[in-house]
């Protein structure tokens, strides 16, 4: 397993982790340098974001589940405002 993982998740699967109680994140288009001191994971309400890592790179939209993991290096180029959910 790398440091990036994405699926999507079933209705089921979200209530069971409680994603919509989660707090939310907004972020205009921009361009940015990231690392990860801590597991992210986050459900993607809006938006289009290419995260670019070493393991290359990632496409994420409204709908998808993804795990930022510990140690992870990446940009993200934000190139429609995002609004995600988050939880460490």
């Amino acid at each position: 397993m790398g440091l990036f993982e994405k699926r999507r998740l079933s209705e089921d699967e979200m209530k069971a982790r409680g994603i919509l109680n989660w707090p939310t994140w907004e972020k205009e288009v921009s361009r940015f340098p990231w690392s990860y001191e801590e597991t992210e994971e986050c459900y993607f309400l809006e938006g289009e974001v290419i995260i670019e890592t070493a393991e290359g790179n990632f496409e994420i939209g409204p709908g998808d589940y993804v795990v930022f993991h510990e140690g992870l290096k990446c940009v993200w180029d934000i190139r429609k405002p995002v609004k995600k959910h988050y939880n460490f």
